[in-house]
């Protein structure tokens, strides 16, 4: 369903069907069968969560209310559970009009210790039920440069096709000069594909900071990436020859 708010134009929202469970502390903050998809950021949706199903005394209102035309006054809280303390860590709708918020609380999601969709643990955000992650093993070759220097050469390249993003090319390690990667600090997190770390590749004419990374234990529905180093193809010079022998014969 959609709803509309006043100056906002349409906010999608759904029920999510899934079972919901959040920790902090190292103890159960949020248990619910009736989370709710709402996409507050037009990319990807956040959960709201029935303020029924979350464990009693962990909200305190931080007595911070914010206006939101059409959906009512917010709440803001801070959350305590099993010792720990987040300032400003979740946000509800106690009141106002009717809608995918009322009575829910959207808990800020890299602020608590771990989701779960079941007995699934996911990363980043919630998954968007709109979006699918396809792993296709490929017979192309393809070819990396950077400052005219050879960084990764293929014919066995591992290809990720994900909804609303640009296709991603993975090369096994030993069809990279790992010799001119550096291991970074940085990491980022994918609810379909697990943590990735990241390279800075430095070459005799420049360094590129975080310009490769990789999955060094993805989640198990993109296990078929695990520890296959990608690069963002704006930055470098990405070549990609498809194999295509003659065709012979009445077409």
């Amino acid at each position: 369903m959609a709803e509309r708010t006043a100056g906002r134009g349409p906010v999608r929202a759904e029920p999510s069907g899934k079972r919901v469970r959040v920790f902090l502390g190292g103890r159960l903050l949020v248990d619910s069968d009736d989370a709710s998809y709402v996409w507050d950021i037009p990319h990807y949706p956040q959960y709201y969560l029935p303020l029924a199903h979350v464990r009693a005394g962990a909200l305190e209102a931080t007595g911070t209310v914010v206006e939101d035309p059409g959906w009512g006054e917010a709440t803001v809280y801070t959350v305590r559970c099993g010792g720990r303390e987040v300032a400003a860590g979740a946000v509800g709708y106690p009141g106002g009009p009717p809608s995918a918020r009322r009575d829910r609380v959207r808990f800020r999601f890299d602020a608590m210790d771990a989701w779960f969709e079941e007995d699934e643990e996911i990363f980043g955000h919630p998954r968007d039920p709109g979006t699918r992650v396809q792993i296709l093993a490929s017979s192309r070759s393809v070819t990396v440069e950077l400052d005219g220097t050879v960084i990764a050469s293929s014919s066995r390249p591992t290809l990720v096709y994900e909804t609303g993003l640009p296709r991603r090319t993975y090369f096994p390690k030993l069809d990279v000069r790992m010799d001119l990667l550096e291991p970074t600090a940085t990491t980022s997190r994918c609810p379909y594909k697990g943590t990735a770390r990241y390279w800075t590749v430095r070459t005799a004419a420049g360094v590129h900071p975080d310009v490769a990374w990789s999955y060094p234990a993805p989640v198990a529905e993109s296990a078929p990436i695990a520890g296959l180093v990608a690069f963002y193809d704006e930055r470098v010079g990405l070549r990609t020859e498809p194999v295509l022998p003659p065709l012979e014969g009445p077409r």
